[in-house]
């Protein structure tokens, strides 16, 4: 008798957390690793958010929220598109979820049937793959190159939909490769998606962390979508596990009932610290932040080219560089791991981003400190001499 279910076989681990703990067990034994591996940013949470939570902590009042969040935190979120991004929306079409996992579930549990397909970008996210999988839905991984950013365009979903197609999911800025859909793009994007019949979803997670133009959201083009978005990334609360979704209206309620069954609510704690999150003071800390990212990126994505990695499209959001590496190895995970315990310094390879290529792309993240990866690149060039 084998009691896994069949579609276990097709969900794959998160490679980079075995690095992970290969890169803490080294440093447990006294060895320093410079991690460009993880995708978390290595800011803690602003203090004016911790001490939000710590007061309604004190009080007491911690019991279960609707399930769609507190109405309070659905207001300033939608007052947060309102001031950012010049973009009215309804609070009533905001969920709260269980971080940005949470959303994705909801939304492909109520859009996908058995048998149906959704289109992906590859290289991608490899969860967003998996939670298709979860409902026997049918991921389609659609190779994508720096000729359109590493991004799903309007001819690429014209040329890859099928009979089964039910929706299309995107990620601007995306990860790994750290790029954006154009607006225009944008609107292409979802004018064939509605043509053919189909939902477009985009992940929005890394939204505040654009560093060469002004942000946006899919948003401002169409109400008859999904927006996913999370307060880990960009208001550096991970383990906080708090995101949302914004919703087309005639979904709220199926999201609704579906969310009471599953989650019954996000983390009231976490909800009532979000709240000031979105504070002046907040917003103010929240920017330093990006334009010590945008530093970061500067340093590296430079330093990285001139080691001879080969980096064609300038990623202008999240906090990644994905870089090919053919020129300097013909495995990026053997290289990974021999970079690991050669030269302790910790990257992720492009087996966790799907099949196109893998073996020849590693992701940087520029999650740690400017002297780190400086020293991070040391490493690097010594290791490439050896």
């Amino acid at each position: 008798m084998n009691p896994i279910a069949r579609r276990m076989q097709r969900i794959a681990p998160f490679y980079v957390m075995d690095l992970l703990a290969q890169a803490r067990r080294m440093e447990a034994e006294g060895r320093s690793v410079i991690h460009m591996e993880i995708g978390e940013p290595d800011f803690d949470t602003p203090a004016p958010v911790v001490a939000e939570g710590q007061a309604v902590l004190a009080s007491g009042d911690i019991h279960y929220t609707p399930a769609k969040g507190l109405a309070a935190l659905r207001q300033a979120i939608a007052n947060h598109y309102r001031d950012q991004y010049t973009t009215e929306i309804d609070p009533g079409r905001v969920v709260v979820t269980p971080g940005s996992s949470g959303a994705l579930q909801l939304i492909m549990s109520v859009l996908i049937n058995p048998g149906e397909s959704v289109l992906l970008a590859d290289p991608g996210y490899p969860c967003n793959r998996h939670f298709v999988e979860l409902v026997d839905g049918l991921p389609i991984a659609v190779a994508v190159g720096p000729e359109t950013g590493y991004q799903l365009t309007a001819q690429l979903v014209e040329e890859a939909w099928r009979e089964d197609t039910k929706a299309v999911l995107v990620a601007s800025p995306s990860n790994p490769t750290g790029t954006l859909i154009p607006d225009e793009e944008m609107r292409m994007l979802h004018a064939t998606v509605e043509r053919l019949g189909g939902v477009l979803i985009v992940d929005e997670i890394y939204q505040g962390l654009v560093y060469d133009e002004a942000g946006g959201t899919a948003l401002r083009f169409a109400d008859n979508l999904f927006v996913i978005n999370s307060f880990s990334k960009f208001f550096g609360m991970t383990g906080w596990r708090l995101g949302w979704l914004v919703a087309p209206e005639p979904l709220i309620d199926p999201i609704d009932r579906l969310a009471q069954n599953i989650f019954l609510s996000a983390p009231t704690l976490s909800q009532h610290a979000a709240l000031g999150a979105f504070t002046p003071a907040v917003m103010e800390i929240l920017e330093q932040r990006r334009q010590a990212f945008r530093q970061r990126r500067d340093f590296l994505l430079p330093a990285l080219r001139d080691l001879g990695f080969s980096i064609p499209v300038t990623p202008r959001g999240a906090f990644y560089l994905y870089a090919g590496c053919s020129e300097l190895c013909d495995d990026s995970r053997v290289f990974a791991q021999r970079l690991l315990h050669e030269a302790g310094v910790a990257v992720t390879p492009g087996l966790d981003f799907g099949f196109n290529q893998p073996e020849s792309h590693l992701r940087f993240a520029y999650t740690t400190d400017l002297e780190r990866l400086q020293e991070g690149v040391d490493r690097i060039r010594g290791f490439l001499a050896d």
